[in-house]
């Protein structure tokens, strides 16, 4: 154990409580070495003997994983009240783990004590004592979780001292002080770990240990982490990307961020925090989760600039309006194209797309005046960048590169039979390229599937590169809602090719037509950037 500081991540055990997640063995498998490579001290696997497959877990773990920087942390619970604690099934689960860090969650609110457990307080401080000796006995370093400690403390701070105090002369290396229901505020964190440090003495001889362990209830989790270590607490539990129960546990890339680039502190090993968002946004893709766009730090929106009054300034000196610089933490800066663009925003987004426009005023004014008029009619290029592009391509050159030119394109909707009859979409495309003519029939669950299919069918003869695309992402926005049924219809659509991907954006007065112009816009981009010239 770092002796002085530990970054405890707990992602595949109170993250993986979080509503709509269900992480199996294979996933853990896969998440455990990404939070090694974060650089975190302690992988908190789960609760084997509670949990059938976070027992399967540490088997396939002490087999399959060769962590670097982190050793594997068992999570379990005191001896039960009236049973000796080598006589107890979960705490001997906890020893056939092979974990070499076993997490003990204790009580130490007394209404807890007596209420959800039924035992006296003596009786719960003796759980805790005993299971921590017969832990160490066997060879396992032991961190006790204090579970509501801060609302315990509040209520009756002698007995949640001394349930702090039977941890640490039991051999607990570290007490973690759980604001369990995630209700309390930085400064009054501060203040009872400040009390609590002083209660228990805290020199340089000290053997008092705190940790921090926070919930996002409040919405101060990571907050009220920091207040704990400027208090004095030198652990700090958390979750990547800060999943778990309710709103959450303290989402640890932003606590470890601040305190180690604001703070000046060095938590992670080998520097992990510079590959945070490659590593949130890989442990999103296990999860199935979507990356937050507006996550602190590692989201995709966490230094994109829309306003032309920052761009201005951004073209000056990028660090005017970003608190840090992205790449301290594997992300980058953006620039997003709106109608709040000015010609510094253009100029700056193309060079981010590889374009130079310095001293192209005319270029510029004329990009900017068109984006304008655009987003007037209902386009949106803030969240289509592939359509930008194309459009500043376009500009530059005085065309589209036309790797394909439409002839026509239809759809049909047919249901058979009576009411509550499964719908058929069937689409026909008629293009040219490579010098031919194509024709292409597609079927799908909708008309927009269905031309899909067929726009994919008549390229891939002249372009196989197309089999490699596809479509993870539509959204549809009706965008004045007075003209009902006639309204304007706009549609964002993502795509990938299995490693990148991109979004585009079409408009037009019905579902049908915006999303033919956001799938074709998908297909020129997505050619343009596998490096396929026209055919």
């Amino acid at each position: 154990m770092n002796p002085t500081f530990d970054v405890y991540d707990t992602t595949l055990r109170d993250g993986a409580q979080q509503e709509g997640m269900n992480l199996t063995v294979a996933d853990k498998i896969a998440i455990a070495p990404l939070l090694d490579e974060l650089g975190v001290g302690f992988i908190e696997g789960g609760w084997p003997g509670a949990i059938p497959k976070d027992t399967d877990f540490f088997g396939r773990a002490a087999r399959e994983l060769n962590l670097k920087n982190a050793v594997l942390a068992a999570f379990g619970s005191t001896r039960r009240a009236d049973r000796r604690a080598g006589d107890d099934p979960q705490v001997r689960a906890l020893l056939d783990s092979q974990a070499p860090v076993v997490t003990l969650v204790a009580k130490s609110d007394v209404r807890h004590v007596e209420r959800a457990l039924r035992t006296t307080p003596d009786e719960n401080l003796a759980m805790i004592r005993d299971t921590i000796e017969f832990l160490t006995r066997e060879g396992r370093r032991v961190v006790l979780d204090a579970e509501h400690f801060f609302d315990g403390y509040r209520f009756d701070p002698a007995y949640t001292r001394s349930a702090v105090v039977a941890a640490v002369e039991a051999g607990a290396e570290v007490v973690t002080l759980c604001d369990t229901n995630g209700g309390m505020l930085p400064r009054q964190v501060t203040a009872i770990v400040t009390e609590l440090r002083e209660a228990l003495g805290h020199g340089e001889d000290s053997v008092y240990r705190l940790g921090m362990h926070a919930h996002n209830d409040s919405g101060c989790a990571v907050a009220n982490s920091i207040a704990a270590v400027e208090a004095g607490a030198s652990h700090v539990q958390g979750t990547l990307n800060g999943y778990g129960e309710r709103t959450g546990n303290a989402d640890l890339v932003a606590v470890v961020a601040n305190l180690e680039l604001k703070d000046g502190r060095t938590l992670l090993r080998g520097g992990g925090i510079a590959e945070a968002t490659r590593i949130a946004h890989a442990v999103s893709e296990i999860t199935n989760i979507s990356p937050y766009g507006r996550q602190p730090y590692v989201g995709a929106s966490a230094f994109a600039h829309k306003g032309g009054l920052h761009a201005s300034a951004i073209k000056v000196d990028p660090d005017l309006y970003q608190h840090i610089d992205p790449r301290a933490v594997g992300n980058d800066m953006r620039m997003l194209i709106s109608d709040m663009a000015g010609r510094a925003s253009i100029e700056l987004k193309g060079r981010e797309l590889g374009f130079d426009l310095t001293g192209q005023g005319e270029l510029l004014t004329r990009v900017t005046t068109r984006v304008k008029d655009l987003e007037a009619s209902g386009y949106t290029y803030d969240a289509a960048d592939a359509s930008f592009e194309l459009l500043l391509r376009e500009e530059i050159t005085g065309e589209r590169p036309a790797f394909f030119r439409v002839e026509s394109w239809r759809t049909i909707v047919e249901r058979a039979g009576s009411r509550g009859a499964e719908a058929t979409a069937e689409a026909t495309v008629k293009l040219h390229a490579g010098d031919e003519r194509h024709v292409s029939t597609g079927e799908g669950n909708g008309p927009v599937n269905a031309l899909d299919h067929a726009l994919r069918q008549a390229l891939t003869a002249v372009y196989p590169e197309i089999e490699e695309f596809r479509l993870i992402d539509f959204k549809v926005r009706i965008l004045d809602t007075d003209a009902g049924t006639d309204a304007t219809t706009r549609v964002l659509i993502e795509s990938t090719d299995g490693s990148t991907s991109w979004s585009t954006v079409g408009v037009g007065p019905n579902l049908i037509e915006a999303s033919w112009e956001a799938l074709t816009d998908s297909a020129i981009y997505g050619l343009i950037h596998a490096g396929v010239t026209p055919r």
